[in-house]
Parts: structure tokens; C-alpha cells; sequence
């Protein structure tokens, strides 16, 4: 093999790092599941807080739709894999869907634009960059996922420019905060239990603490 050819430790470590292992597919389906769980629970007091603050101001119930896309920001934050964060948003919108809940089939497509918004940004950064800024960015990202899904699929676009500006505004607020921080922080606090131990995610908190 040549020097032009040769791949240097650094690019090796890269290539295993994006390589998916039986592990990352099993955690994956647990925390699927697991958001799946959160989505549900949140459903009814995630729905009052919606249509409450929908009454005060139209669009601005998209303020607490975060935690519905928290789903993505821990896939990403903890897999750190092309594709994780799709994977967990989408599995949790699903377990939400057959639980039971008043949207239906439709959650699934929820999960699926959410989940492609948050896994976006991380591909933005090159599966590289997991801190606070990209967590928010990636729950900022799934906000905007979710908008653009709702403009065609809920007919929002017939709302008109101010109600869906507003909209765009809170889900994007609503998804770093209630998403993207406390993601963050949920990471952590699993890392600093040893739960991640076998992850990146695991072992960059510990060095960090």
C-alpha cells in the first residue's frame, strides 16, 4: 500500500466511531421506547399547555411541543451514529401512536420530520460535536421539522404569515429548551451513573467531571 492510500490512527478511530455495533442498535430501541413512554405521558398536560397558550396568542402553543422532540436530541447525544437520532425520535413517536393518543398514524410522521430536523444538525457537525450548542441546535432543528410537516399536513399554511412566524418561533425556543437542554442534561446525569459507560457520550462526561 502506498502513502497516498494509507489511513492515518485519527481517520481509523473516526470510521469506528460512525460504525454501528449490536449495542447501539439495542439502546437505540431502548430509549425509542423510553421517549415513547415520555411522549405519552406528556400527551395531556403537553395538550392543555398547548391549547392554553394558543388561546393567549395564536401560535404560540408550539412552546410546549419540546419535549415531543426530545426523542431525537438524546439519540444524537448519546448513539453519536448517522442515523440514531432519526431512529429514536421515530421509534418513541410510534410506541406514542400505539399506546394510544388523539393523533393517530400521524405521530409517526411527527416523529419522522422531528427526528430528521434534530439528526440534520448533528450531520451538520460531522457526528463530531455533542456539547450544549449542538444539543440545542439539534432540538431547534427538530422544532423546524415539525413546523414544516405541520404547514402541509395540518394546513397551516392557510393560517397566514403572523400565525405561523409566531409558531416557528415558539416550536424553536420550545425545542432548544425543552429538547436540546434538557437532553443535554439528562445525558449527563445518565453519564455520571456509569449507564453510558460503553458510549463516547459515557466517557466524555466523566473526563469533563
Amino acid at each position: 500500500m502506498s502513502a497516498s492510500t494509507k489511513i492515518s490512527p485519527s481517520e481509523r478511530a473516526a470510521s469506528r466511531t460512525l460504525r454501528w455495533r449490536v449495542v447501539d442498535i439495542v439502546v437505540v430501541a431502548v430509549l425509542g421506547v423510553a421517549t415513547g413512554l415520555i411522549f405519552w405521558a406528556w400527551n395531556t398536560l403537553g395538550s392543555l399547555w398547548y391549547a392554553g397558550a394558543s388561546a393567549v396568542t395564536p401560535g404560540f402553543g408550539g412552546i410546549a411541543v419540546g419535549i415531543w422532540l426530545l426523542g431525537g436530541v438524546l439519540g444524537g447525544l448519546i448513539i453519536r451514529k448517522p442515523g440514531a437520532a432519526l431512529l429514536v425520535e421515530t421509534i418513541g413517536a410510534i410506541v406514542s401512536a400505539l399506546i394510544g393518543n388523539a393523533w393517530g398514524v400521524t405521530t409517526v410522521y411527527s416523529g419522522l420530520a422531528q427526528g430528521l430536523g434534530a439528526e440534520l444538525v448533528f450531520a451538520a457537525f460531522a457526528y463530531k460535536r455533542f456539547g450544549l450548542v449542538p444539543a440545542i441546535l439539534a432540538g431547534a432543528g427538530a422544532g423546524a421539522g415539525a413546523w414544516l410537516l405541520e404547514l402541509v399536513m395540518s394546513g397551516n399554511l392557510e393560517k397566514g404569515v403572523e400565525f405561523n412566524a409566531i409558531y416557528l418561533g415558539s416550536l424553536l425556543v420550545s425545542g432548544a429548551i425543552l429538547a436540546g437542554v434538557v437532553g443535554w442534561a439528562l445525558v449527563r446525569a445518565l453519564a455520571s451513573t456509569g449507564a453510558l459507560s460503553r458510549f463516547a457520550s459515557g466517557r466524555d462526561a466523566r473526563r469533563e467531571v
